[in-house]
């Protein structure tokens, strides 16, 4: 989800460098079920452009309409998608709609929690009825400081709103250890997904950030000489420089950094070598590291091509990351979500 605010926020700004308003679009709350759910957001340029959805793409055409009055008068609004008669869906959504106009300041300690990688949330004040209310908007909260993103009307009189509050962590990223062919393919597609993508090649190989479509940045290092203080929960490393030598090396100088995933590429008997001997120069690694490690990485969907081992590995990711247990959504009981 940070990843989609982030984008937002940055074609918001660039708009407004152009002179060009926006209006943003926030799904506070649900009845029943959706496509997606709360804290989906959606932008409106004056020009009629739209960037992100929420929804399969049935209820943007009724969010451009209804953003009309908010250009016009800035007034946020709040309004209602019943699903159930147009769709065929179960869920009634809850709509907050506001015009981008945040505090002065704000783009800067934005960027500023981007880069060094902490959390913040955002606050949405909303009332479950359909038309312009007082105290409607959102707020985004760093730490102590809190920037809102719209103007503020007087909430004295209106009691009765409600807040969605969700939690921003840093952007999810991968490090790809190796720059050979899949780990071109691996990288489209992480970035493809949202994520930022960092490369780790070999001193001697002749890469460059051209050659990863995608990437954020590359390394060109020895393993002893990886950069490890970017790398946290939200972090996910494939190992895939097709070298077990060089594996092995960058595994140990890993050991004390705390990622949510580490992939082995390669099969079973290749992951039991590495860790045998990762553990002979590591013994007191933590048990927490040694239990983030998957090995060979992916979920078995049959995957034969770089492209389709690519999607095997960022579904098992995702799996991991979302608590899921990788099953056909035809076999499961109850809600997706």
């Amino acid at each position: 989800m940070t990843h989609e605010f982030k984008t937002i926020i940055e074609t918001a700004e660039a708009s407004r460098k152009k002179g060009i308003a926006s209006v943003l679009a926030s799904v506070v709350d649900l009845d029943g079920s959706s496509y997606r759910r709360p804290g989906v957001r959606m932008l409106i340029l004056e020009t009629g452009d739209m960037v992100g959805a929420v929804s399969g793409g049935c209820v943007e055409k009724d969010i451009l309409l209804q953003s009309e009055s908010v250009f016009e008068n800035g007034d946020a609004k709040l309004m209602t998608y019943d699903g159930r008669y147009r769709l065929g869906c179960e869920g009634v959504l809850y709509i907050l709609i506001e015009k981008y106009d945040p505090d002065k300041g704000f783009i800067a300690v934005f960027n500023k929690a981007l880069e060094q990688r902490n959390s913040f949330e955002v606050h949405s004040q909303y009332i479950k009825k359909e038309g312009v209310f007082p105290g409607l908007g959102s707020s985004v909260k760093f730490g102590k400081e809190q920037f809102f993103l719209s103007k503020q009307n007087d909430v004295d009189g209106q009691p009765d709103l409600s807040t969605f509050k969700q939690n921003m962590p840093p952007c999810f990223k991968m490090v790809i250890i190796g720059a050979e062919h899949d780990a071109v393919q691996l990288c489209k597609l992480a970035a493809y997904t949202g994520w930022e993508v960092s490369i780790i090649a070999g001193v001697s190989e002749a890469k460059s950030i051209k050659d990863f479509p995608g990437a954020k940045i590359l390394h060109a290092v020895t393993p002893e000489q990886i950069p490890t203080d970017g790398i946290d929960e939200e972090t996910a490393i494939i190992l895939m420089t097709h070298n077990f030598a060089n594996d092995l090396r960058y595994l140990v100088a890993l050991k004390d950094t705390k990622p949510c995933y580490i992939g082995l590429l390669g099969p079973a008997k290749r992951r039991d070598d590495l860790m045998s001997q990762f553990m002979e120069y590591c013994p007191d690694v933590k048990l927490g590291f040694l239990e983030n490690i998957h090995g060979p990485a992916g979920i078995n969907i049959g995957s034969e091509t770089p492209q389709e081992i690519a999607i095997s590995i960022v579904s098992e990711i995702l799996s991991i990351v979302r608590s899921q247990e990788p099953v056909s959504l035809s076999n499961k009981t109850g809600r997706i979500h």
